[in-house]
């Protein structure tokens, strides 16, 4: 079973073919965290997951009934050369494959990045494709569903000290109920995740349709009234609410609630971390103030693409005098980098 996926049937024939990196440019959201760009080991769909939850996306992908997966290098510098030519800024890896035993191009796309000086977001990982050595700069992510098994892969990456936690995809009708989280909850809890995210899911017709057809796979006999929730009830209320009751029940059990953010190694830390603030508070406000979260996250990215460490620039008194934003804004990013001091 490939991560964070359903099982593809026995008897289906899985085809890889070499290829060179696969690497699309960005800017994407992740649980409120920018993605600079990303990097496919095994293309967009990993081979055998029939219905993996990418949190990029925010959808299930159903994979071809006769899958042919294209496979990447698995040379690191090939991966950090094809990962160079893109705007500065964390890179999501990802999924894996149940063939990165015999192929390792998921972690040789995650070593890559990681000594293109990036902070790497690992998206459902295999167990032999987690990097050797974890670091600041590695952040994995693993997709939990209930009364699906916790992934196996989670253990071993806490075991080996990374940075790893849950995504769960708040689905209208099924993920978003109070057993189906304090499910998922319990089970993160008892794995040691070192936090917990909510990632709604898309509300287009192909993806609610991709939703159905995910459950019904895991549970046969999904309630009556679960199409009719995902094709006609408020999504935007109920993912809201259950997002909400998620992070309460994260905080009344000590857990992080969201996404952190990895450091690259060539990245300035005071960078970072003014960064990683005002991406915190845009995904605060986003309920309620749509138009200054974009901003906060706009100046992020400026942050991320500046190119130079800005804490000396700060501490001077200059940094409004190159900071491209409104005076409301530049105070925010101000005092996130003076916080960090």
């Amino acid at each position: 079973m490939a991560a964070g996926g359903v099982c593809a049937p026995a008897d289906e024939v899985i085809v890889y073919e070499g290829a060179g990196p696969n690497v699309r440019g960005g800017p994407f959201d992740l649980a409120g965290r920018r993605v600079a760009a990303r990097a496919f080991p095994y293309g967009s769909a990993a081979g055998s997951a029939r219905g993996r939850f990418d949190p990029i996306e925010r959808r299930f992908l159903l994979a071809a009934a006769e899958p042919s997966v294209a496979v990447g290098p698995h040379d690191p510098e090939t991966w950090r050369d094809a990962l160079s030519r893109n705007l500065p800024g964390a890179v999501a890896v990802g999924a894996g494959d149940p063939a990165e035993a015999i192929h390792g191009a998921f972690r040789a796309a995650a070593e890559g990045a990681a000594r293109g000086g990036r902070g790497v977001f690992l998206l459902d990982p295999p167990c032999i494709g987690l990097p050797e050595e974890p670091s600041e700069a590695f952040v994995a992510l693993f997709v939990m569903l209930p009364v699906h098994p916790t992934p196996e892969a989670l253990s071993s990456s806490l075991a080996r000290g990374f940075r790893a936690g849950v995504v769960v995809p708040l689905i209208p009708g099924w993920t978003c109920g109070a057993s189906a989280l304090a499910d998922v909850l319990v089970r993160a809890e008892t794995s040691g995740a070192r936090f917990v995210a909510g990632v709604p899911g898309e509300e287009d017709g192909s993806a609610r349709r991709a939703a159905v057809a995910v459950r019904e796979l895991l549970e046969p006999d999904p309630p009556e009234d679960f199409f009719d929730r995902v094709h006609h009830g408020n999504w935007g209320a109920e993912t809201e609410d259950a997002r909400a009751r998620l992070r309460e029940a994260c905080a009344e059990r000590g857990l992080p609630f969201g996404v952190p953010r990895p450091v690259g190694l060539l990245e300035p830390a005071a960078n970072a971390a003014a960064a990683r603030r005002l991406e915190d508070r845009a995904e605060a406000l986003f309920a309620r103030d749509e138009h200054r979260a974009s901003l906060l996250h706009a100046a992020a990215r400026w942050i991320d693409e500046s190119g130079r460490d800005l804490a000396p620039i700060v501490a001077e008194g200059n940094f409004r005098k190159i900071f491209p934003f409104v005076e409301e804004v530049a105070r925010e990013a101000e005092a996130a980098f003076r916080e960090g001091g």
